[in-house]
This record gives C-alpha cells, structure tokens and sequence, in this order.
C-alpha cells in the first residue's frame, strides 16, 4: 500500500469544485484510492461527497492511500493545488 500526507492547497478546502475534480482524476483509475485525516475514517476518493464529509480546510493533512502508487502521486498533487484559481 502507497501513502502520501499533503496538505490542502485550495483557499476554500476540499469542497463542490475541489472535490470534483479529485474525485473525476480518481474515477479514472481502476483502483480504490482512500482519503483521510488524522487517522480517522477513509472515505473513497472517487466520491465527490465523500470527500466533501471530511471536512478538509485550506492546509488541513489529508493522506492518499492506494495500492496504485502512480494515483497515490496524482491525487495528492492534486490536493495541494489551489483548484479554485
């Protein structure tokens, strides 16, 4: 299992425009990609809403977990980018 911790780079959080793009990037992969913060429950990165349920503020810790380390590395990426610019 690959992991990476980034932290959030859109000013707004990983909220509707974020996480859509993350869970679209996501989607494109045969494989589960989890998301979580601090430990607590992973919620599945191809879900926009799920994603929304974490709660992730501008610089909060997010890890991205998968099996695949070529999403592990675009999903995280895409976490720490302002995707509202």
């Amino acid at each position: 299992m690959t992991t990476q911790t980034v932290l959030v780079g859109s000013p707004v959080g990983l909220h509707a425009r974020p996480a859509a793009m993350i869970a679209k990037a996501a989607g494109a992969y045969g494989d589960e990609i989890l998301l979580s913060i601090g430990g607590d429950d992973e919620v599945d990165a191809t879900s926009a809403l799920m994603i929304m349920t974490l709660g992730a503020d501008f610089g909060s810790s997010v890890t991205v977990e998968s099996e695949n380390a070529e999403a592990v590395e675009e999903i995280a990426a895409l976490i720490a980018k302002d995707l509202d610019a």
